[in-house]
């Protein structure tokens, strides 16, 4: 157990927008805390062994995509861009991009440094002649990329229907502050998973061997080592619904029993049954993406999918804003 100093020490050490959404989404009805907070090192270590379990269909198919895809995204983008990569994560994706368009740079943005750097490391190993340039940061909003690339045309990449996590208007949110990060005339290359059997979905988030349930709890883990939590994790099951209304499947954190705890100094309780909702991962259809894209300032050029239409991949263009059709 932590003594008072060092748990001290270790709270002045935590994220304040880490600290800041945790006690909010404590404190709102129904609880929720934001997905992006999953991916402390542990947890993006966690999430690519998701990625590799057999219920999880979205990144083997995904990667089949861009494999088949390489020339075409090449031909319609030309040479010479910088590859600006968001929640790059492992990047483990990346190289079947880099390795068909020939870009000038690579940008890799993501919330959680160390694991950013480990990456980035191996992708320069791999690619000696390309300037890698990581990124430690929050890709939810705009940003100043580094001055280096300031000038180059840009491509942004965001595989793994990460858009999925967020709400439609959060996620149009985020396609604006992309635009925004690129520049007009920049081009997206965006997967998004498609709405399909829920006999496929829930077990792709709760898979048999407990890795997604892990990842899920380890949430809880984290605000227990970063924020001076007592919760008690072992009073808690994950659990993946699928919100057909919304058309996105939901992971909770569910308690068993009545629990009591506190959080940096502050006590919360939670009742038997109830839950803290902590991701969403919405599905589109064909049409849906091609509008989510419009709606965040981005004209569709390109669609690809599987022979199953499993998964989408886009290709947009961030074109000037017009006031008419």
């Amino acid at each position: 157990m932590l003594k008072q100093g060092d748990a001290d020490r270790t709270r002045s050490l935590a994220d304040p927008a880490f600290r800041a959404d945790v006690l909010a989404g404590l404190e709102r009805r129904p609880r929720a805390i934001p997905a992006r907070w999953f991916y402390d090192r542990r947890g993006s270590e966690l999430f690519e062994q998701i990625t590799d379990l057999p219920e999880y269909y979205p990144t083997r198919t995904e990667v089949a995509i861009l494999s088949r895809i390489g020339a075409d995204v090449r031909t319609r983008i030309g040479e010479g861009r910088a590859v600006v990569e968001f929640g790059s994560g492992s990047s483990t994706k990346t190289p079947l991009l880099l390795e068909a368009i020939a870009p000038s740079a690579y940008v890799p943005i993501d919330i959680s440094g160390d694991f950013l750097r480990a990456s980035s490391k191996i992708l320069a190993a791999r690619f000696p002649d390309l300037l890698v340039l990581p990124f430690e940061a929050d890709f939810m909003r705009p940003l100043a990329l580094p001055r280096t690339i300031a000038n180059a045309s840009k491509l942004g990449f965001f595989p793994g229907s990460t858009i999925g996590n967020m709400t439609p208007a959060m996620a149009i949110d985020l396609l604006r502050a992309m635009k925004a990060s690129l520049g007009e005339g920049a081009m997206l290359l965006i997967g998004m998973d498609r709405i399909k059997d829920e006999g496929v979905l829930v077990p792709a988030y709760d898979d048999a061997a407990g890795v997604t349930a892990a990842f899920n709890m380890n949430l809880l883990e984290r605000i227990n080592r970063e924020l001076d939590g007592t919760v008690p994790v072992d009073a808690f099951r994950h659990e993946a619904r699928w919100n057909n209304d919304r058309a996105r499947i939901e992971m909770h954190l569910v308690a068993t029993r009545d629990v009591a705890f506190d959080v940096d100094t502050r006590s919360f309780t939670i009742g038997a049954g109830e839950s803290i909702h902590t991701e969403n991962s919405h599905k589109y259809g064909p049409r849906d993406g091609r509008i989510l894209l419009r709606g965040g300032g981005w004209t569709p050029v390109a669609e690809w999918t599987d022979p199953d239409g499993l998964f989408a991949v886009y290709l947009a263009e961030a074109q000037a804003e017009r006031v008419a059709p």
